[in-house]
């Protein structure tokens, strides 16, 4: 399976002016590339066709050989995966207005998006911690980089494939690509059903509760705080506006880690899969009222589910999706199931057979018991044709 591993780039003067022309300007030139793609072809543009209308162009920018059709070949991804998304729906269904709007104009690169490189374009040197890397000025060798022992030996060792460079918050960085041996997927002697939710973040079938109460807390504070230094536009304000960007993200994505990992050892140490509802398109399905419309869109439910997939598969612990729909609703000891039996957000009591409980507890083991019955379905040899 592929990981990726962040290292710190140390440019000195020179090298990061290099650097800081050339990003600039790679984007520049793919949304050149992607102007005349779409002009041309619509957004069935192929790298073949977009060779022969920019190849001789990106030449006269400077860009060499190598350079141009890597930078040529990443516009043609860029399509192929927004074509690949309209296929599957994550714009919304054909007329919608997000879906009109993405297929009636060329796809756009930021100024300092991450620009992809392969190995012609970049090569590394682990003994120094040094990278030589192709810009609009020639090639610089000897440029420094930072990582901790561990990620040095994984590169040293397992690295594969290209590296994105990317620019955040005036510092250089590259995010390579580790290609690790994937283990064996162990037969479960069960599963572990996890609900995600706003106010617990997971919920597990065995009552583990991981609760959002203090994310919830620490999200409104940042905004209170955000709503604060904007109120002085001062030039320091904005400064420290610019310095506090993402802190929320992050430290939403540190909590979601810790959860994900305790949930993956103890599935592991059980010797149990992990199962998790399918929730992709849920921002498009529910409506909320207009108070709640931003806990909605910042609940990081789909990092959750994302983290939660690659450690188990890290881990060799079968991971599996079930159909979420009523998971909170359904009654799972007589299978009764009614918008009733959830009377409250916190409280299921079926009102067939009178079981009640936490919904989201009782939500963790539907989706358990539908992973079962699942897991046995998508394992199932397939049937030998008669001769």
């Amino acid at each position: 399976m592929k990981i990726v591993r962040q290292v710190k780039l140390k440019p000195d003067a020179a090298q990061a002016l290099a650097l800081e022309r050339t990003l600039p300007a790679t984007n520049e030139s793919a949304n050149w590339v992607s102007a005349v793609g779409f002009e041309c072809f619509g957004l069935r543009a192929s790298v073949r066709e977009l060779r022969k209308l920019c190849y001789s162009e990106l030449k006269a920018r400077g860009f060499g050989a190598q350079a141009a059709q890597h930078l040529i070949k990443r516009v043609a991804d860029a399509y192929t995966a927004l074509r690949a998304g309209i296929r599957a729906g994550n714009l919304g269904r054909e007329g919608s207005t997000r879906r009109r709007k993405a297929e009636s104009k060329p796809v756009v690169f930021r100024p300092h998006a991450a620009h992809t490189y392969d190995d012609r374009c970049l090569s590394w040197n682990y003994d120094a911690q040094t990278v030589s890397i192709w810009t609009l000025d020639g090639r610089i060798k000897n440029v420094r980089f930072a990582c901790s022992p561990e990620t040095l030996k994984a590169l040293a060792e397992r690295r594969k494939g290209e590296s994105d460079l990317v620019f955040r918050d005036g510092k250089w960085f590259l995010i390579a690509t580790i290609d690790i041996p994937e283990p064996e997927v162990f037969e479960p002697k069960g599963f572990i059903g996890v609900d995600r939710g706003i106010v617990n973040l997971a919920t597990t079938s065995d009552g583990d509760d991981h609760q959002g109460r203090r994310l919830g807390r620490y999200r409104r504070w940042q905004a209170r705080k955000r709503s604060e230094i904007q109120a002085r536009e001062t030039r320091s304000a904005k400064q420290l506006l610019k310095k506090r960007a993402k802190k929320e993200a992050r430290h939403a994505t540190h909590v979601n880690h810790k959860v994900a990992k305790e949930v993956v050892a103890v599935a592991q140490r059980t010797e149990r899969g992990i199962a998790l509802e399918e929730l992709q398109g849920i921002r498009e399905r529910v409506t909320v009222p207009r108070d709640q419309r931003a806990r909605l869109s910042s609940w990081p439910f789909h990092q959750l589910g994302a983290f939660i997939a690659y450690k188990a598969k890290r881990a060799g612990v079968p991971f599996i999706e079930v159909d979420p729909a009523y998971t909170s609703q359904r009654c799972p000891r007589c299978g009764h199931t009614e918008r009733g039996n959830r009377r409250t957000r916190d409280a299921f009591c079926c009102r067939r057979c009178g079981l009640a409980g936490l919904a989201d507890h009782v939500a963790g083991v539907n989706v358990r018991s539908r992973a079962r019955s699942a897991w046995v379905f998508v394992n199932m040899p397939d049937p030998v044709s008669p001769n």
